[in-house]
């Protein structure tokens, strides 16, 4: 009776509609496992990098110095992507002999307002595919249990004596569609909530860095003008 009712002998008795579902779910799974783990170092990534950071920065660091030492490297993302996007028109700016310190602020925090949108939309990849396979994978797997078990029914149709013999495993191979489906949908459902509470805290983390910085380098531009003047 085990043999009969393992998991892959009920997956090559089912009808080729119910394996094709089977099989789509399994590839969900195996995609939102995969998009998981990714996701999960890159946002753990951010997170420690974005705390290194202003740990820093607000440590009293000089600004120019700290510019030069970030824009060295090859690949500047996260939090220091913000700065070195507002620091470089901050720097833009300031050329400009008739520049006010409120053409400053406006630029700078223009700059840094597009950088961050830009790190946010890279933070959120793969996270609708995840919010996607939550709500779709256990109607996908419900449908193949409906099939599966209406199959079941019209086979018992043709047959003069029904016993639960005949039943169960047309029945249980059904089932395991359902199961399929809950077992994509769950991790995704999660791994989608976790994250997107995640993105939302480093946004928030990021929009209180650019407002502090843009006042920063509006407080530069100022004192400078007074010293030109």
């Amino acid at each position: 009776m085990h043999a009969e009712l393992s998991f892959f002998d009920l997956f090559l008795q089912a009808s080729l509609l119910v394996q094709a579902v089977m099989l789509c779910l399994l590839g969900f799974s195996i995609a939102s496992w995969t998009m998981i783990i990714q996701r999960s170092k890159a946002i753990n990534k951010a997170q420690v990098q974005s705390q290194t950071f202003e740990d820093k920065f607000w440590s009293g660091a000089d600004l120019s110095s700290l510019f030069k030492e970030v824009s060295a490297r090859k690949n500047v993302d996260g939090i220091e992507s913000l700065f070195v996007a507002g620091f470089k028109e901050f720097a833009r700016i300031r050329k400009s002999p008739d520049a006010s310190s409120q053409a400053v602020a406006d630029g700078t925090h223009r700059a840094m307002r597009v950088a961050l949108s830009r790190e946010v939309d890279e933070l959120e990849t793969h996270l609708s595919f995840l919010a996607t396979v939550g709500s779709i994978s256990p109607y996908i797997g419900l449908f193949g249990t409906v099939w599966g078990i209406m199959n079941s029914f019209i086979a018992l149709g043709a047959v003069q004596q029904a016993t639960l013999a005949m039943v169960a495993p047309g029945i249980a191979e059904a089932l395991i569609a359902t199961a399929m489906g809950l077992f994509a949908a769950i991790p995704a459902v999660m791994a989608f909530n976790r994250f997107s509470h995640s993105v939302e805290r480093l946004e928030n983390s990021y929009g209180n860095f650019v407002e502090e910085f843009a006042s920063i380098l509006q407080r530069q531009a100022v004192a400078s003008n007074r010293q030109q003047a």
